[in-house]
């Protein structure tokens, strides 16, 4: 907290898995390593605001840095997630991805190895699915994609923030992935299906326009399922809430 600048009171925020923390206008959360900070930091310190987006600005240490130990910290902003506006997130996830498609791959994704990182490389045939009868049903299903790659949000449903009239929505906690920018709306329109209760039904009309939308929906399907399946929680439950969306698509 000194060393960001943060004098007010704490308390814990919801999400971040449980480790973020508010003082004032000063969210504090442990970081993703140095490389990926820092660049994450510099790149949204001077990314251009829109009308159909913002993000919070980094906040800098005392002598000028974006980590103290473990730790970095962003501006607060107003607002709340709402994973029932699915299309109003896209919307906001479209406009972001535009803002920063200029950005070259940085190099840092190539050493990422945690459970998301390696389920993505291997809904995308860069590494092996773990085994299971549904990962293996989403693989036969597997076509070629066409569309162009570049830096996206990996996790936008939970993560962009509403709030009053006029106010652009937030896009914040920016997990970044190279892929095609369907991609990151396809793990949005999944996400909603198998845990917010979006019809199954909808899922064709949000995609139109995007290329590759149902392959894209596939990739995005079992991202999802092998890192659940990576951290231990693909169990019944999860099997249940994935089904309708699995059987739609294959």
């Amino acid at each position: 907290m000194r060393a960001f600048g943060a004098v007010e009171p704490v308390g814990r925020l919801a999400g971040g898995r449980g480790r973020t923390y508010r003082a004032g206008h000063v969210v504090l959360r442990p970081h993703d390593g140095a490389a990926e900070t820092d660049w994450r930091a510099d790149v949204l310190a001077a990314l251009h605001h829109h009308d159909d987006f913002r993000t919070p600005r980094p906040v800098a240490t005392a002598d000028g840095g974006w980590r103290s130990g473990d730790w970095e910290a962003w501006e607060w902003v107003p607002g709340h997630a709402d994973e029932r506006r699915v299309e109003d997130v896209l919307r906001a996830g479209a406009a972001f991805h535009r803002a920063v498609a200029h950005l070259d791959r940085p190099g840092f994704l190539d050493r990422k190895d945690d459970a998301w990182s390696r389920a993505d490389r291997a809904a995308w045939g860069e590494a092996a699915l773990p085994p299971g009868r549904t990962l293996a049903r989403l693989a036969a299903a597997f076509r070629p994609v066409s569309a162009p790659e570049q830096l996206v949000h990996g996790d936008l449903l939970g993560n962009v923030l509403f709030s009053g009239p006029g106010a652009a929505p937030v896009v914040i906690d920016w997990a970044p992935y190279w892929r095609a920018p369907g991609y990151a709306a396809a793990i949005a329109v999944t996400d909603a299906v198998c845990w917010h209760g979006l019809p199954v039904d909808r899922v064709d009309a949000l995609g139109v326009g995007t290329a590759d939308w149902r392959q894209l929906l596939v990739r995005a399907l079992a991202f999802r399922i092998a890192t659940l399946h990576l951290l231990g929680a693909w169990d019944d439950a999860a099997i249940r809430r994935h089904r309708p969306v699995v059987d739609a698509l294959t």
